[in-house]
């Protein structure tokens, strides 16, 4: 256990698991952490954190938990955590009123501007190029399901799109790594967490040339997640931001700006 007196910001990146995973052993949790220098702190840690939101009373201890998953005990008071969650955090507005019996949406056709199965953030993302998950057909409500139960109890604020809190030292938000594939500025980023160079961005991906422990997909998704919650510190202007559209139940995907086309 590495002892650590972290005054933060902490950077937490969460590969989320379905509510039973540890029954799966292709996809399950998986946590990195890093500092704001962008070390990895601890170790990559991979399992299930349905326990530890069982057993946690209150965001500090959740947040504690999920360090010493990582082998790192924070003495003293909480660190300030960002946290970058790789699951939908929302439905989509049509899906929760059609549900609720508040009436239907209009006309269907194509799969990806089914208001039902996506949200506004990912049918905008279709549209820049990408193609994300729907937590309604894609056989992940599982894990969507479990990342917003945990919003719900240690993150419960919501004071702006896509952003929420526990109103003092918890700030959470929704990310995908697949979405940073076509990213260079992900990709540079990889790089010192790599013993072997890519030789191209297809390379950058596979999990047989990290070091720092990133072993699964889970872990390296994990790290992706993190990255981002440290671009969102330091460096927001380099993420896709909601725009005023965007339903404010709904969450937002945040993703790299340069993984995007369309300009």
């Amino acid at each position: 256990m590495i002892d650590s007196s972290i005054s933060g910001p902490l950077f937490i990146g969460w590969d989320v698991g379905g509510w039973n995973c540890d029954r799966n052993a292709n996809s399950r949790d998986a946590l990195v952490v890093l500092d704001s220098e962008r070390n990895i702190l601890g170790q990559p840690w991979r399992g299930n954190v349905r326990r530890l939101i069982n057993e946690a009373a209150n965001t500090q201890e959740w947040i504690q938990a999920l360090l010493a998953c990582c082998q790192i005990e924070a003495s003293g008071s909480p660190p300030s955590v960002m946290l970058a969650i790789d699951t939908p955090l929302g439905f989509s507005q049509a899906f929760r009123q059609l549900i609720s019996g508040e009436g239907a949406a209009g006309t269907i056709e194509t799969s990806a501007d089914n208001p039902y199965l996506f949200r506004y953030t990912e049918r905008i993302l279709f549209q820049r190029g990408l193609t994300p998950l729907s937590p309604v057909k894609d056989m992940i409500g599982s894990q969507a399901t479990k990342g917003m139960h945990a919003l719900a109890r240690f993150a419960p604020e919501n004071p702006s799109v896509g952003i929420w809190t526990n109103g003092t030292h918890l700030t959470a938000f929704e990310a995908y790594p697949a979405a940073c594939k076509p990213s260079e500025l992900v990709l540079e980023l990889l790089k010192p967490y790599r013993h072997t160079p890519a030789a191209n961005q297809v390379d950058a991906w596979e999990t047989t040339g990290f070091g720092y422990g990133i072993n699964h997909e889970d872990e390296r998704d994990a790290l992706l997640c993190a990255l981002v919650a440290w671009l969102y510190h330091f460096q927001p202007d380099d993420l896709f931001q909601p725009d005023v559209a965007t339903p404010s139940g709904e969450g937002w995907i945040f993703v790299p700006r340069d993984a995007l086309s369309g300009g």
